[in-house]
């Protein structure tokens, strides 16, 4: 006997339909006569629309069943539709490609709003808010760098960087590297220690001094009875 398997048949346009619908479309275009190859596509719309009774009140749910007829005879199929026959340029247009104004990000852990805010402190003719500025934008870069490469980044690397960003219209002075290096370090001094010798600090016990120290009242009446 021979095996036929469905790798073996053709592709199927539309397989939520099954192959006996492919195969009573494809029985319509060998008949001859229109009246009856149009008396028996609406018979082939019919069972179609008895496979999805729960979309039969949706909106143009016969226009397109009409539709998937032409479909899967691949519009060669010649009968009286009720509504305009679709074409294949239609179905297979492709879309509009979308223009993207993205511009190469140099350093990708600091952003692309980063270069903008360097650029725009670079601009600034007020010495006192371009020294803010210049302050709160290394401390961000520093925050971010962190978050990226999980490591803390030298301070000459933000000065660098920042040198960089700003094509050199900004020198990090060092009155704003002292106060990012006094702020790592009180944060460093904060951070609670991690590892064996924490976990060993925390499992002994609180004052135990306090429990050498302590006096436990003798029962005196136990004594006595086990005299007696």
């Amino acid at each position: 006997m021979k095996k036929n398997y469905n790798y073996t048949r053709r592709k199927l346009y539309l397989p939520e339909y099954g192959r006996h619908i492919h195969e009573m479309i494809d029985s319509l275009l060998t008949i001859e006569d229109r009246h009856e190859r149009n008396r028996q596509a609406r018979a082939v719309i019919a069972v179609m629309g008895n496979l999805f009774p729960l979309l039969r009140d949706t909106a143009d749910f016969t226009h397109k069943l009409w539709d998937h007829l032409f479909i899967m005879s691949d519009f060669q199929l010649d009968v009286d539709s009720p509504y305009p026959l679709p074409s294949r340029e239609d179905l297979t247009i492709r879309p509009r490609r979308l223009t993207y104004n993205q511009r190469p990000i140099a350093q990708k852990h600091y952003g692309k709003y980063l270069p903008r805010m360097v650029r725009a402190v670079a601009e600034e003719k007020d010495p006192t808010r371009v020294s803010e500025a210049v302050d709160c934008l290394a401390r961000y870069m520093q925050a971010k760098s962190f978050d990226y490469n999980q490591e803390h980044p030298t301070l000459e690397m933000i000065a660098n960087d920042m040198r960089r960003l700003s094509e050199g219209a900004i020198e990090v002075d060092e009155q704003t590297l002292n106060n990012l290096r006094n702020d790592y370090k009180q944060a460093a001094s904060a951070r609670p220690q991690r590892g064996p010798m924490a976990r060993g600090q925390r499992n002994q016990p609180k004052n135990r001094q306090g429990q050498h120290g302590r006096q436990h009242p003798k029962n005196n009446n136990q004594h006595r009875n086990l005299q007696k």
